[in-house]
């Protein structure tokens, strides 16, 4: 895969990491990088508990941040008593709680990891030494199956699809776009609109790395079960839809030329096959005997124009977007600097 460093699994490396890590940035600056890792939590009593334990023990000089999400169940009293520090949002959705934490927290290096004991915690590490050794801005966790039930089938389904149509439009750098398995660079972060509100946030993560050029990675780690009795908020339809639906807004707002370009070019065969059969009985009668079919297509060849004249003008407001964005990443030191 072109321009994104991919590696084996994460469960294969050995060695210390933490003090790879720590020294991979200590060789820049003399100090330890600032670790946050950061969960998102709806009602996971069953499960918090031992993810703040495991990612403190992988990660033992990491801040950990349970970011609890209208949750109804003792979420927030288990992950208290575990060690972590404990933030709430009350918009519900797991976009709302990203931008509410990258906004608050401060850290060199943030980690982003579901509460629900799916991912591999001992993988952090080697998730961590990738982004400091290389230079990344994002390292991403490849899903591997441990069970055949860990990874439902229309989820993986729905990830291939989904993943596929990002890399037909944008780049073929990122190979499992959902995952919800991250780690970012302090420049990342703080340059990151989080404009999402639910899950389509991971595809906002992609889409915004890709269009910046950020350099980026891939680890291969663990895919867990859920606990016992625990049950997915992803709704496999339902967030699929609005996924897509995120992916087409995305397409828009930061590729307008090809998104306009496209919707011309449907408009302008919608028109010419409507009114091809009205210029033949014209040419062949002098006679229009189809007036408002006539009418119907001179409007559609005339909104294929527009659509066309908007993605030019949108492609200058979209390059100077970008161009913004690309100072508020640039704004940011780089990791290890």
């Amino acid at each position: 895969m072109e321009g994104v460093e991919t590696f084996p699994s994460a469960g294969r490396r050995t060695g210390p990491h933490k003090r790879s890590s720590k020294n991979a940035l200590a060789r820049r600056d003399g100090r330890a990088p600032a670790i946050a890792v950061i969960i998102p939590c709806h009602n996971e009593e069953l499960s918090i508990g031992r993810v703040v334990a495991a990612f403190g023990s992988a990660l033992p000089d990491a801040a950990v941040y349970v970011f609890d999400n209208n949750s109804t169940d003792r979420t927030i009293e288990i992950a208290r008593a575990a060690g972590a520090k404990v933030r709430s949002e009350s918009l519900q959705g797991k976009g709302h709680v990203v931008r509410r934490a990258f906004a608050d927290v401060e850290a060199d290096i943030y980690l982003l990891v579901d509460g629900d004991e799916t991912y591999d915690a001992a993988s952090a590490p080697a998730m961590i030494d990738l982004l400091l050794a290389r230079g990344l801005d994002m390292v991403t966790a490849k899903r591997i199956p441990k069970a055949g039930t860990a990874y439902r089938r229309g989820h993986r389904f729905g990830n291939r699809l989904l993943t596929g149509i990002v890399q037909a439009v944008f780049e073929k750098r990122v190979s499992d776009m959902l995952s919800g398995y991250r780690v970012f660079s302090r420049r990342f972060v703080k340059s990151f609109p989080a404009l999402s509100a639910g899950f389509e946030t991971e595809t906002e993560f992609t889409v915004h790395a890709l269009e910046l050029n950020m350099p980026l990675g891939e680890i291969e780690t663990p895919y867990n079960e859920r606990a016992p009795g625990s049950t997915s908020k992803l709704r496999t339809w339902r967030d699929g839809l609005l996924i897509l639906r995120a992916i087409v807004l995305l397409v828009k707002e930061e590729r307008p030329l090809a998104f306009f370009t496209l919707c011309a070019n449907l408009l302008l065969l919608a028109g010419l096959g409507l009114g091809l059969p009205v210029v033949l009985d014209f040419m062949r009668d002098g006679l229009v005997p189809r007036l408002p079919t006539a009418m119907l297509a001179m409007g559609m060849v005339l909104l294929a124009f527009l659509s066309l004249t908007c993605g030019l003008i949108l492609d200058s407001v979209s390059r100077g977007r970008r161009e913004m964005k690309r100072l508020a990443y640039l704004a940011n030191a780089a990791v290890g600097e």
